[in-house]
């Protein structure tokens, strides 16, 4: 075959367009400079078998007699040898140029503005992770990385239920119950931690109204001992107080181990009981002191005037955990569900209502009424005794059964036949662990 870059060689000649006559194009390569390249391929009608043959045994084309190209993919090697010669030479020319700057124009017409392709070969930088269903999932049950709401400051007992419940949780401190029910409600919390009852307080009303104001629901409880301490800034004697400050759950009960200690002091009640001791603390009160947890005084630096003030070592008070959704309802061990009722007609329905639980040997362990904010008074007209005038209830009974079990299920279902207003908050395991009536609950 002829070197191509012979001085003999007319690439003139060897390159035709696709409307000459015997030519037939087979396929087109473009040049990076612009140059376009045509393979091309004659059909000679007036060379006989003889002379292809004799072609075909040569060793190399001849350019020069006007025979171009005899065989079809002699041809096509031929241009892809040309082509190659042609793109290394782009390559000299680009490099002298600057690179892809140096292109002008493809096939007559302008090139787009190219943009530089960073090294595949290097890992790129790894994009932020989309979100998705499990980013707004409850978080695992054991309290890893569980965000936990609760009412008060650091060293409340609602931070100690919430840390008992879900251990290792980020509890998110709050200044009111209705701001707890919120961060749950807004994805700010995961679970919420709320008082309910006490054993010698007996029932937190604000908190069972909402529990019907808002949607969420009970997913477990723990009973949390409650051991008071009386604390004050360092250096302050009992003889220099003259109040005592505390949420009025704590005064109400440690009002007689106070009398007996001779404080006939003023006491004044607010939000909780860690709130009292930041509060001594930051104003640096010396003639008050709190009602509050060990841990509190620990945290905001205060002493220990007397502690275990509580006038009943058995002091517990219940905590219940909320959650967007419900758990699943089991029977391998003791659950507890809760509910509310009301009914159009009155209190009358009560005893239906127990029975229906009572026939199938559930037991209750808590009921509560608390006024039907709606519908506060029923009226009654009799032509005979003339109008009477009844308070309206909402109830709310927990009982030991799940929800899970036949009976249960069918209890409620009897129930729902007597009232006009029926809501399960919640079905979840009853807290089952020991506790000892010395032990500190604020610890």
């Amino acid at each position: 075959m002829q070197s191509l870059t012979s001085p003999g060689l007319d690439l003139k000649s060897s390159i035709r367009t696709a409307s000459s006559p015997g030519y037939y194009p087979t396929h087109h390569r473009v040049g990076r400079g612009g140059l376009v390249i045509q393979c091309v391929s004659r059909y000679d009608a007036n060379v006989n078998a003889n002379s292809n043959t004799s072609a075909a045994q040569t060793s190399g084309l001849n350019f020069g007699s006007g025979q171009v190209g005899r065989a079809r993919h002699e041809w096509q090697s031929a241009c892809a040898i040309l082509a190659s010669k042609v793109v290394s030479q782009q390559q000299d020319t680009e490099k002298s140029n600057g690179g892809a700057d140096g292109i002008a124009a493809v096939n007559g017409h302008p090139t787009l503005d190219l943009v530089p392709v960073k090294d595949q070969s290097k890992s790129p930088a790894p994009l932020p992770k989309p979100l998705s269903i499990t980013d707004l999932s409850p978080a695992p049950m054991h309290g890893s990385q569980l965000r936990v709401a609760y009412q008060g400051v650091p060293g409340a007992y609602s931070e100690a239920a919430a840390g008992k419940a879900y251990p290792n949780c980020e509890a998110i401190p709050c200044d009111q119950f209705e701001v707890a029910f919120q961060a749950v409600e807004l994805w700010i919390a995961d679970r919420a931690v709320l008082p309910v009852e006490n054993s010698l307080g007996g029932s937190i009303h604000r908190n069972y109204d909402l529990l019907l104001r808002h949607r969420l629901h009970i997913v477990g409880e723990v009973q949390l001992p409650v051991h008071h301490c009386l604390l004050a800034l360092p250096g302050v004697r009992k003889e220099y107080l003259n109040r005592v400050i505390s949420h009025p759950q704590a005064l109400s009960q440690c009002e007689h181990t106070l009398t007996k200690m001779g404080l006939n002091v003023i006491r004044e009640a607010v939000d909780d009981t860690a709130g009292a001791a930041e509060y001594i603390a930051t104003n640096n009160l010396r003639d008050t002191a709190a009602i509050a947890s060990a841990r509190a005084a620990e945290l905001y630096g205060m002493q220990i005037l007397a502690d275990g003030i509580q006038d009943d070592s058995g002091n517990v008070t219940r905590f219940v955990m909320l959650a967007r959704e419900p758990i699943i309802p089991r029977t391998d061990r003791p659950f507890k569900t809760s509910i509310v009722f009301a009914h159009e007609k009155g209190t009358s329905v009560l005893f239906k209502v127990l029975s229906a639980f009572a026939f199938r040997n559930i037991s209750l362990t808590k009921i509560e009424s608390r006024p039907h904010r709606n519908r506060p008074i029923r009226l009654v007209d009799d032509a005979n005794v003339g109008t009477a005038k009844h308070f309206e209830y909402m109830f709310y009974v927990d009982f030991e059964a799940s929800m899970a079990e036949v009976r249960a299920q069918n209890a409620l279902a009897e129930v729902q036949e007597f009232t006009s207003f029926l809501r399960v908050l919640g079905s979840y395991p009853m807290d089952m662990t020991p506790w000892t009536p010395s032990s500190a609950g604020g610890d």
